[in-house]
């Protein structure tokens, strides 16, 4: 009965948040969401911004602007499919 019990937890947390994942779930796909929560954290919170924006040497708005275009396809396009 546990194990039936952990099986529904898990599928309801991979059903609720996108980043845990599924069965199906390959690599890159997993790969990407690790790196749009990462972006979506540092341009969340102001320090980390200021911070990464100071190493840079720009302006804080171009550094989210940057990380912004990074979130569409931050690790290149993903790899063809043999099932499709």
């Amino acid at each position: 009965m546990d194990r039936y019990n952990i099986n529904s937890q898990i599928e309801h947390l991979q059903s609720k948040y996108v980043g845990t994942g599924h069965a199906d779930t390959i690599k890159h796909e997993w790969v990407v969401n690790q790196h749009r929560d990462s972006y979506a954290s540092y341009i969340g919170h102001t320090s980390l911004l200021s911070y990464m924006s100071i190493a840079e040497n720009e302006c804080k708005a171009r550094v989210k602007h940057k990380m912004l275009e990074k979130m569409v396809q931050p690790c290149g396009p993903p790899p063809v499919r043999d099932d499709q």
